[in-house]
């Protein structure tokens, strides 16, 4: 998303078909190009993290168009310089045996 459009990425969101899983993951950049729509899109897929994505903060996500957003699963590292393992960037986040149960 630092240099993409967001038109493909919300049309993508729009044509999720209800009781799918949905897995994201941001590792350099994915907030720059972000729009309110897109981010109600994700939002509604149960993520709770991504209002407050920031720029190149690492972000992933588990959920599912049609879940109540319990069973949903997000880890986010911030970006931060006075902590940042790797210069300009955080830590890697990893989902680790995590397999959300809610999809109907």
């Amino acid at each position: 998303m630092y240099s993409g459009k967001v038109e493909p990425l919300i049309e993508f969101l729009k044509n999720i078909e209800t009781g799918s899983l949905v897995l994201m993951a941001v590792y350099d950049e994915g907030s720059k190009n972000l729009n309110d729509e897109a981010k109600k899109l994700i939002a509604d897929l149960g993520s709770s993290m991504i209002q407050t994505l920031g720029y190149r903060d690492n972000w992933v996500f588990a959920g599912g168009k049609g879940s109540s957003g319990k069973g949903t699963f997000e880890k986010n590292a911030k970006n931060d310089k006075s902590t940042n393992k790797y210069e300009d960037w955080p830590e890697m986040v990893e989902v680790e045996g995590c397999i959300p149960t809610y999809i109907e």
